[in-house]
């Protein structure tokens, strides 16, 4: 399967994030900011919004000298026994954390063996999930999450999963022409969360962005009721830009 991803600025900031992480990693006996600029070769404000994101994740600490060691998060993630377990945890900790802060019901989803998976999801009575009434993996066409696993995906791969599943209407707004949605698929920028506008169940409203890291794909979504369509693209975009910490995780 080959992809068509570009990579988003959740997807740099996640490297650089990891480049500083490793540099932490080698200095047991802590490092400070100053060498860790001069290491990484990253500006002030731009290692600090690191660190300040590093240490919210519990990947690094602070010590009472001011330099840098390692959090227990990462401690965590790297024992080999516990690390599917603790991988999940702390991935849900941070889909609650971006369901707190953009007000809607978040979801994390991967493109597993040829089919869309939602892998985790973090909602609340006041942020309802979207309601599964037909099965996602068979209408990637008309959700959020599907569109933006099938834009990271090649021409060829985008057309054997439609062959796979049928383009059914769910909705009057559901595009069910497969030439139209390749078309919508092939001129969709990276950088720009795919929408969900009631094509999947009247009443909600959706976005999802890449967060592909390698060869595994995946995207982040979120879900509004339509009522509160028009913080859609406001939420979608604060998703996007604090995408980094769940790519983070998922590369560490």
């Amino acid at each position: 399967m080959a992809l068509m991803h570009e990579p988003t600025a959740p997807y740099h900031s996640a490297q650089d994030a990891l480049r500083v992480l490793e540099t932490v990693a080698r200095h047991t006996a802590g490092i400070t900011d100053t060498e860790l600029a001069r290491r990484t070769c990253l500006g002030p404000e731009r290692l600090t919004a690191l660190l300040r994101m590093l240490r919210r994740e519990g990947y690094v600490e602070q010590v009472t000298d001011g330099a840098y060691v390692t959090g227990a998060a990462l401690s965590r993630l790297g024992s080999a026994q516990h690390r599917e377990r603790a991988l999940r945890d702390k991935l849900q900790l941070t889909l609650v954390r971006l369901r707190d802060s953009v007000g809607a019901a978040v979801y994390l989803s991967r493109y597993v063996d040829g089919e869309v998976k939602v892998t985790q999801y973090a909602d609340s009575p006041a942020t309802p999930a979207v309601n599964e009434w037909v099965d996602f993996r068979s209408c990637a066409h008309a959700t959020a999450v599907g569109k933006s696993l099938l834009t990271q995906l090649d021409h060829n791969a985008r057309r054997d999963h439609l062959s796979r599943h049928k383009m059914a209407r769910l909705t009057s707004r559901t595009i069910t022409s497969d030439r139209l949605l390749l078309s919508r698929l092939e001129s969709q920028p990276p950088t720009v969360p795919v929408l969900d506008l009631q094509e999947y169940a009247v009443g909600t409203v959706c976005a999802a962005v890449p967060i592909t890291a390698g060869s595994s794909v995946g995207c982040l979504a979120l879900s509004l009721p339509v009522t509160h369509a028009y913080r859609l693209r406001q939420a979608a975009d604060a998703l996007n830009r604090n995408a980094a910490p769940v790519l983070l995780s998922l590369a560490i």
